[in-house]
């Protein structure tokens, strides 16, 4: 995946390859870029874990481009960064616009449309070289349509940070000429070598970045991952290596052993530890050192040194071809899956997979790649490089742009439509159960999808305010008059996602709305089955609702699950409820939506609206006991402490009977999915939702007298709704 090249090396036994070579050619080196290129696609198609592949690339490509830089330092030439980057880009772009264009094409035959948004978006940051910041932001957004998994594009990240890395360290070559110009005059320095000077620079970049690296990991891995700067010690490592290099000069018999514990080590990376949230902090450094291992090795010159094998024609041949191959294999895995509706390939299915990949990795390099860089027309001027560049950039950019433009039209024709065409729920009332069906878009559009979520924006302010930096993303909505009550929604997503039928109501009876989530992290006691960070957040969560005592608190009660059990209460949820208790303050538990095994939005747009697939049925898939109202004996127990004051609500799936369709509206065609994606319900069908509270004693109850004030869900029409609160769980008393 390198595109520079390397200092002077002595020729294998055998052949590296047909072409004729530059004498600065290391075979070993390419033979290394192959075996990393293996250990990549291996470990994606059959094992799904990190390999420690790409760790290895980012070394070779800072190894190479300092061995480049420092040759021209050594020999007093000129650096030229704008035709270097020129050259560089002209290298690089043309093969990646290919393979992104393609995706693009798979992505209209196979993907589902609620997917296209998101690979537009990736095409957009690949063309640009900024993956890496689009997938760091969306692996940490919980909220984000699958958390960035599985796109065809995804993998381009690292190559995005090469080339920022790639940008960055000429401009760090060219300054540290500069420095080293001015402190050789002064006396007693007039000795310093760039060489020297340069270890310093990469050796401070090598252990800032590590140091953060292993921090960052550790506090957000999934931001991490994706992080320039976490990344940044493994291309100094390569630069370190490459400046070392000429003075480390071992033994036959202690390269020969470098040469093959570096192999061996690569190889079992990936196997021994479990990396896939280790990286890329100091665990990395084992796919990296074993890489530098095998580098030191060099041409041993013996016949069972590991650089005969990868010096061979194959292993070089291959080498010659990993930029391609890299760039090919995920997407050929990711849309062969989508195609085949499998969730992972057994051996003969990954094996056409790796062989198509390599197809068309020698095709693109042989058609793509090998034509432009011989190219003369563009090498006489730097403008006739850029030419180039520009013209590979507008392939991709305006298609791209074109579908993005049109997704956005049948979007805004979409929520232009009069609301009477799109009645969701409402249809299933009996004034509108008969109603003829109308030519209606569904809403959302796939497009919309990734927005579809309720919230509320405004930093918690003024009595709301918290001085508590865990709680930094308190949120508050105030009515225009003088606030009647306060009502505090703890939780996650699942909580978060009936402010679309809270918020409404709250702001029409004069309510101050204050919001503390955290994703993933369901509000109760400390528990074991929660990370530190949830727990904290959970323990300062409680202490500011003790600190401002609301009227209400607002939770998601119960956990479902895919499989059996399929639902259970919050760990540690009524010990976390009484500490509110003990003060008075009225709490609404409402139980979680069911899980379903699938994305709902997706199968409706792969299978279509009427597909059985997408149809989850109460009482007849996992989840059903949820959605029929049937609490299981676990997710009931007593008040904490006695109190009556948390009143769980249970409710049925939208639709008709218990069932939840894929699209809610009249007949077919539907027009409104009732699901966001496998875990959460739509914004608009969460608003279904009527949430009355009655803070004040003496309100109205059925069945057993709560003390205090009454927290009751209304039913909407016969659509979304609690379908019964306070008469009991499943017909029995309630026991809160």
């Amino acid at each position: 995946m390198s595109i520079t090249v390397t200092p002077k090396a002595p020729e294998p036994r055998s052949s590296a390859a047909a072409r004729p070579r530059k004498p600065t050619f290391r075979p070993e080196v390419q033979g290394l870029q192959a075996l990393a290129v293996l250990m990549v696609v291996a470990y994606h198609v059959w094992l799904g874990r990190v390999s420690g592949g790409v760790d290895i690339f980012l070394l070779i490509a800072a190894f190479l481009l300092t061995l480049s830089f420092v040759r021209k330092v050594e020999a007093g030439n000129p650096f030229r960064l704008l035709a270097h980057w020129l050259h560089l880009f002209k290298r690089l772009l043309p093969a990646a616009v290919v393979v992104i264009l393609a995706v693009l094409g798979g992505t209209w035959l196979i993907l589902p449309q609620g997917r296209w948004p998101q690979v537009l978006d990736q095409a957009w940051a690949s063309l640009l070289y900024r993956q890496n910041w689009l997938l760091a932001g969306t692996a940490v957004d919980y909220y984000a349509q699958d958390h960035a998994g599985a796109s065809p594009l995804r993998h381009l990240w690292s190559l995005s940070i090469q080339g920022q890395v790639f940008i960055l360290w000429p401009l760090v070559f060219a300054a540290t000429a500069a420095v080293l110009n001015l402190l050789r005059r002064v006396p007693g320095l007039q000795g310093l070598t760039c060489r020297g000077l340069l270890v310093l620079v990469f050796g401070a970049v090598f252990a800032v970045s590590l140091t953060y690296s292993i921090d960052q990991t550790g506090a957000n891995h999934a931001y991490a991952y994706f992080d320039t700067r976490a990344r940044l010690w493994e291309f100094a490592l390569g630069s370190l290596l490459a400046l070392a290099l000429p003075y480390l000069r071992p033994g036959r018999l202690l390269r020969i052993a470098l040469g093959w514990a570096g192999p061996v080590a690569m190889v079992s990376c990936g196997l021994v530890l479990t990396v896939d949230r280790s990286f890329p902090g100091y665990v990395a450094l084992w796919p990296t050192l074993s890489a530098a291992a095998i580098i030191v090795a060099g041409q041993t010159g013996s016949r069972f040194g590991v650089d005969r094998i990868l010096s061979s024609r194959a292993p070089v041949a291959l080498g010659d071809n990993s930029y391609a191959l890299y760039q090919w294999h995920w997407p050929v895995l990711v849309l062969a899956l989508a195609a085949t509706g499998v969730e992972a390939s057994n051996l003969t299915e990954g094996l056409g997979i790796v062989g198509a990949s390599i197809v068309l990795a020698v095709l693109t390099t042989r058609f793509v790649e090998k034509p432009l860089r011989d190219w003369h027309w563009p090498k006489l001027r730097a403008w006739r490089t850029a030419v180039v560049i520009v013209a590979c950039g507008a392939v991709l950019a305006g298609p791209v742009a074109v579908w993005q433009t049109s997704l956005t039209a049948e979007e805004s024709a979409t929520a232009a439509q009069p609301r009477e065409l799109t009645p969701g729920a409402l249809a299933l009332t009996p004034e509108n159960k008969n109603a003829p069906a109308p030519r209606a878009r569904t809403i959302p559009g796939p497009a919309a999808l990734d927005n579809d979520w309720a919230g509320i924006d405004s930093p918690c302010t003024g009595a709301n305010a918290t001085g508590d930096p865990i709680l930094e993303g308190c949120r508050q909505e105030l009515p225009e008059e003088p606030a009647t009550k306060r009502i505090v929604v703890l939780g996650d997503s699942h909580a978060q996602q009936y402010l679309a039928a809270l918020a409404p109501v709250a702001a029409a009876r004069g309510w101050e709305l204050v919001t503390l989530l955290m994703p993933a992290c369901r509000f109760g006691a400390e528990s074991g089955t929660r990370n530190a960070e949830c727990n904290a957040y959970n323990r300062a969560s409680s202490a500011y609702v003790l600190e401002h005592l609301p009227d209400a608190v607002f939770t998601a009660a119960s956990l479902t699950h895919e499989d059996a059990p399929f639902e259970t209460e919050v760990p540690g949820y009524l010990d976390g409820l009484k500490p509110f208790a003990d003060v008075g303050i009225e709490f609404v538990g409402i139980r979680d939506n069911p899980r379903f095994t699938f994305n709902m939005p997706q199968c409706a747009q792969r299978n279509g609206a009427g597909a059985p697939a997408c149809r989850l049925v109460a009482g007849r898939v996992p989840g059903g006991d949820v959605a029929a109202g049937r609490l299981p004996r676990q997710a009931s127990g007593a008040a904490p402490d006695g109190h009556e004051r948390l009143h769980l609500c249970a409710r049925r799936l939208p639709g008709r009977g218990g069932e939840c369709v894929r699209l809610q509206g009249r007949q077919p065609p539907h027009q409104d999915l009732c699901g966001n994606d496998d875990s959460h319900v739509r914004a608009a069908s969460a608003g279904g939702y009527r949430l009355e509270l009655n803070l004040s004693p003496g309100a109205p109850w059925v069945g057993p007298r709560p003390r205090g004030s009454l927290a009751k869900l209304a039913r909407l029409g016969n659509g979304w709704g609690c379908s019964h609160c306070g008469p009991g769980i499943g017909g029995s008393a309630p026991r809160f």
